[in-house]
């Protein structure tokens, strides 16, 4: 190739060419690269106008791709944070939660950046909320897009936690940082949400544990949530041997350290006394009803088919009267003449506008042989959306187009104690808590606190039938039973009706959502504390309290760190 030709170029390759004016040469030269210069123009402009072209051509399939790759990482991040949805009833794979946060962790710390950490954070909470609280769907619709995008900011911060701790190769310091103040963010996480006006404890991880003997005992410790923090800690021990490659001393001792952790609660923490005595429970199922006066009859008629059982208590589920008792002296004779023929008094359930109020309260009544006790509960912790609609004025719009409350219940003021006399002569105290209210550990650790023997729990799932809401409500019965030591009897309208002992374990068999009609559960009673029952809620304390301190030692040396920076520069 001639070293004027090809390249345009005067001179060979790695030569620097000579730009004088030669007297003749020099101005050949310059004609050379010039006409190189100019065919290089048109090749440019001749290729920018094809991809101009090619551009315009595929500028919707472009947008397409480019929106693809985008949403790829908020897409995975989504669909790995709904994974927990497969521990939980009724699919109920439990062991499967000791490692399905490992996906989105895995997700969260490949984020490039923190900003993009927040946002899968983000996104992963999204994908967790519609997942466990799917069964919400037919109640809300598409609103429930519009509630786990707002509960789902709560995942952001702990998006980036996960990504400042677990990202590339964390060296010690990070991998025991992170094996302890990741499941304490994920603690904030489930403390702050399982406040009734933010939709309440549902599907907190440790849940999907009640079947286990091992997470009980826990349970009795430190309440469903020191499961929960065993769960999100052996994810992030796995978690962390995936990013050293399965080097990570740390780690190991992790493991190692909850494991001997867990048989040291086993054999150490002090677990309920039985008495020997056992209290009898008529659970009344009337299932689906075509209105409400056929409903009162089933249930009067299966009652009376528990005459011959001689229970000490007979209880009916959730809103299983919607007459006011008070101002019903009818039905009030119909229910003490029922309870005469039974020889037990009837625990009812009335959702109605009580008289005098205005206002519609979800309220337990006891009726004996001789009429209304006087004892009675209205329930405290109203169900977001399905018994009222949390600023009313603001998203009131969505029982336009969903079966949200259309009008708000009522709150009860406090937790109510009843006193039940026993065929033999004796009373049993019984502590009501209606539906939504067995999702909080709280409410039944008041209960017992204050004397209940037995918690009973009046439900009705009617408008959830057939998704999981039935079986994963049932589940927490036995959670609750575990934290108190004292046995819990749940009664629903069509379904799962529900007996656990004061271990947690299951009394007989429950009565499911195809079962119309009643069961007797002779549960036996305990005496004694809990560890739960005297320290209450103080594993979520703790944890909030450390990532607190934590927070703000970070905060305190970044800001050092920078003073020194700019006193430096």
């Amino acid at each position: 190739m001639s070293p004027g030709g090809g390249l345009g170029l005067g001179a060979p390759v790695g030569v620097r060419p000579r730009t004088g004016r030669g007297p003749g040469g020099g101005g050949g030269g310059g004609g050379a690269a010039a006409a190189g210069a100019g065919a290089g123009r048109g090749s440019a402009d001749t290729g920018g106008r094809d991809g101009a072209a090619g551009r315009a051509g595929t500028g919707d399939g472009g947008r397409l791709r480019r929106w693809a790759r985008r949403s790829q990482m908020p897409l995975l991040a989504a669909a790995t944070g709904a994974l927990p949805v497969l521990i939980f009833p009724t699919i109920g794979w439990w062991w499967f939660a000791y490692v399905c946060l490992v996906p989105l962790m895995l997700v969260l710390r490949a984020a490039p950046n923190q900003r993009r950490a927040l946002k899968l954070g983000w996104y992963g909470g999204i994908g967790f909320l519609i997942g466990v609280m799917s069964w919400l769907i037919p109640t809300l619709s598409v609103a429930i897009l519009l509630l786990a995008a707002l509960l789902g900011l709560f995942w952001a911060p702990w998006g980036w936690l996960v990504w400042r701790l677990l990202r590339g190769r964390p060296d010690t310091l990070r991998a025991v940082a992170a094996i302890v103040l990741v499941p304490c963010g994920w603690m904030v996480i489930e403390t702050i949400r399982s406040w009734q006006y933010l939709g309440g404890p549902w599907g907190l991880l440790g849940a999907s544990q009640y079947q286990q003997h091992a997470a009980l005992v826990l349970a009795s410790f430190g309440g469903v949530w020191l499961d929960s923090l065993v769960i999100v800690a052996v994810n992030t021990a796995l978690v962390v041997l995936i990013a050293d490659w399965g080097r990570c001393v740390v780690a190991y001792g992790a493991l190692a350290g909850i494991v001997a952790g867990v048989f040291g609660v086993l054999a150490w923490a002090p677990q309920p006394r039985l008495t020997g005595a056992t209290a009898t429970v008529g659970v009344v199922q009337p299932g689906g009803s075509a209105n409400d006066a056929e409903r009162t009859a089933h249930g009067e008629a299966l009652t009376r088919t528990l005459i011959g059982d001689h229970p000490d208590l007979v209880v009916w589920g959730e809103s299983s009267l919607t007459d006011d008792l008070t101002t019903d002296p009818q039905l009030t004779a119909q229910l003490a003449a029922l309870s005469r023929q039974v020889g037990a008094d009837l625990l009812v359930n009335v959702d109605a506008v009580q008289g005098g109020s205005g206002g519609i309260y979800k309220t337990s009544v006891l009726v004996g042989p001789q009429g209304l006790t006087g004892q009675r509960y209205d329930k405290i912790r109203l169900v977001p959306f399905g018994e009222y609609i949390p600023l009313r004025p603001v998203l009131g719009w969505i029982s336009h187009f969903s079966k949200a409350a259309a009008v708000d219940r009522r709150r009860g003021t406090q937790n109510v104690v009843m006193t039940v006399p026993e065929p033999g002569g004796g009373t049993l105290r019984i502590g009501p808590l209606i539906c939504f209210e067995s999702a909080f550990p709280d409410m039944s650790r008041v209960l017992a606190g204050r004397g209940a023997q037995v918690i009973v729990v009046q439900s009705s799932t009617a408008t959830f039938q057939d998704t999981a809401a039935p079986q994963q409500h049932a589940s927490l019965a036995a959670l609750r039973a575990a934290e108190t030591g004292r046995p819990v009897v749940q009664a629903t309208l069509t379904g799962v009706s529900v007996a656990y002992d004061p271990f947690g374990r299951m009394v007989g068999r429950p009565l499911t959502t195809a079962d119309r009609g009643t069961a007797v559960y002779r549960v036996p009673l305990a005496t004694g504390h809990t560890l739960y029952d005297d320290w209450g809620n103080w594993v979520p304390t703790a944890c909030c309290l450390l990532v607190l301190v934590s927070a703000a030692g970070w905060g305190a040396t970044e800001w050092v760190n920078r003073r020194k920076a700019s006193s430096r520069a």
